[in-house]
């Protein structure tokens, strides 16, 4: 999964060396520099990607912090979903 965000990530910046040399821990912010609007692209292609709605009234900002909190935050939501 942690491949998938980052190959998103990479398009949305258009930049393929996120894809190949980004870091899990890298900050979505800090290090990968997405600005705001790109933060909504980003975030609108997970939802597309992994078929799910983000509520983000309830979106921890700290989640975006690093890819893999963000793909932690991505797997409980899959999780909830498919919860009975």
């Amino acid at each position: 999964m942690i491949a998938r965000v980052k190959k998103i990530l990479s398009e949305v910046m258009e930049d393929p060396s996120i894809e190949i040399n980004a870091d899990s821990s890298a900050d979505l912010i800090n290090d990968i520099g997405l600005d705001s609007l790109q933060m909504i692209e980003f975030l609108l292609t997970i939802e597309s990607e992994f078929n799910f709605h983000i509520d983000y009234g309830k979106l921890d900002f700290n989640k975006l912090r690093s890819i893999e909190s963000f793909v932690d935050f991505i797997s409980n939501q899959e999780n909830i979903k498919n919860t009975p």
